[in-house]
């Protein structure tokens, strides 16, 4: 029986009155909504939310406006509308998220982006550890490609010269936060934004005394690129507390499972899944054609590497690591903006048969993703466990995971003794 007493309170007359209000000042005319009788808005699973925006966008239209609580949520769906609202309509959409767009992640176009990529791009360099660990310990192949991101980025960004390893307390951190941040990114979650205060205080905290002990050391710790950036402030132009966030977008953005780790875990799942394609073949096939099996490949084969790039990305567009996208303001009626990846994806209009798997779809691809794809496609063959199981989704959840999405068997195409020979001496800087 329904209690009268509450449907009079004053909670729930401020309830309806803030709907009221919400109501009365939207002037904008919104793209389709989903019905939903939810006072709170329409419901998305935790599981692959992007699956269910994906079929609202077939069933209602590109683009679609979903609802949490009194914030509207506008998503795109399509890679026309995409195109359209961020190139045409970009000084609407443009705007700040998080971290006052201090993060390199979150930074909106314009002149303190460019300076903080210029300064981020100078100082990037691939190692060979994957290939390594993988030799060692092949089962373990997808922490392998998290630690070594992690060992290059902590290099990197501060001159730290100790092995790194997932329990480190600069990787717990950042998991947390990272972790921490896919809750937030999923559309209708923004209001958990203020628990991430205090670990947002805390990662800033400890960025500003690595930096610190960089600038203070008296000795001589080695090339950096939080000391780069201290001996360099007149080229840049950046402040302290840009400086601090960008060194955290350094490492924010190499060690991250749902980033980089995942997206070169997704091309080694699908050098596995679509054997009968032959892209896998056809990709070492170059990389024995342009490079051979004497040399270990390096950044300067790219440009001579074009099956390879678009296998890359193929495998990106397959399963993309980050399905939901990132979120904007629009300053037009105070909405919300998303793209949703996966169905931007699986647009027919752009990718015709969206389902199967076809490299020769693109070009270009992430400088750290090749690398990394480049090292393993050249020195192993990839090939599914069958006995063990494949979720060939999983790095699409928003859920933080460190288990890898199928078990890899990976036999080498290159004698093992030669080939940890020729990774012990690969140069940092190739």
């Amino acid at each position: 029986m329904t209690d009268n007493r509450r449907l009079g309170s004053p909670s729930s007359f401020k309830l309806r009155f803030l709907a009221y209000r919400h109501k009365s000042e939207s002037h904008i005319s919104l793209p389709p909504s989903p019905p939903s009788w939810r006072v709170r808005g329409h419901f998305l699973p935790h599981h692959h939310p992007s699956l269910t925006i994906a079929r609202w966008v077939d069933k209602y239209s590109p683009l679609i406006t979903i609802r949490s609580r009194f914030e509207n949520i506008v998503i795109i769906g399509r890679y026309k509308a995409a195109v359209d609202i961020t190139e045409n309509q970009g000084k609407f959409t443009a705007d700040q998220m998080f971290n006052g767009a201090i993060s390199i992640a979150f930074v909106p176009f314009g002149d303190r982006f460019r300076r903080m990529r210029r300064t981020l791009h100078s100082h990037l360099q691939p190692k060979a550890n994957t290939i390594l660990g993988i030799l060692d310990d092949p089962c373990n192949y997808h922490n392998h490609v998290t630690i070594c991101a992690a060992t290059t980025i902590m290099k990197t960004a501060y001159g730290k010269s100790t092995p790194t390893s997932a329990t480190d307390p600069e990787v717990v951190e950042i998991k947390q936060r990272i972790k921490m941040s896919r809750i937030i990114m999923r559309p209708g979650t923004y209001l958990e934004f203020e628990n991430t205060k205090k670990l947002n205080a805390g990662q800033l905290n400890r960025v500003k005394e690595q930096m610190s002990i960089v600038q203070q050391s008296d000795k001589d710790i080695g090339p950096s690129f939080a000391k780069y950036m201290l001996e360099n402030i007149h080229l840049h132009s950046l402040t302290d507390i840009e400086m601090a966030f960008l060194g955290g977008s350094l490492f924010l953005a190499g060690s991250s499972t749902r980033k980089t780790s995942a997206a070169i875990s997704t091309v080694f799942m699908a050098a596995t899944c679509f054997p009968e394609e032959q892209a896998q073949a056809q990709a070492q096939a170059e990389l024995d054609a342009v490079i051979g099996r004497h040399r270990v490949p390096t950044f300067a084969d790219q440009d001579s590497l074009p099956r390879l790039q678009a296998f890359i990305s193929e495998a990106l567009r397959w399963r993309p690591p980050l399905p939901t996208g990132g979120r904007y303001r629009c300053d037009l009626g105070k909405t919300t903006l998303f793209g949703n990846h996966w169905s931007i994806s699986r647009d027919p209009d752009v990718y015709p048969e969206p389902d199967a798997f076809k490299p020769q779809r693109w070009i270009d691809v992430p400088i750290s993703v090749f690398i990394n794809s480049l090292l393993t496609m050249w020195a192993f063959q990839l090939t599914l466990d069958p006995t063990k199981p494949l979720d060939d989704m999983e790095f699409m959840n928003g859920v933080m995971t460190d288990v890898p999405p199928c078990a890899i068997k990976f036999e080498t195409r290159i004698p093992e003794l030669e080939l940890r020979r020729m990774m012990q001496h690969y140069p940092q800087d190739a």
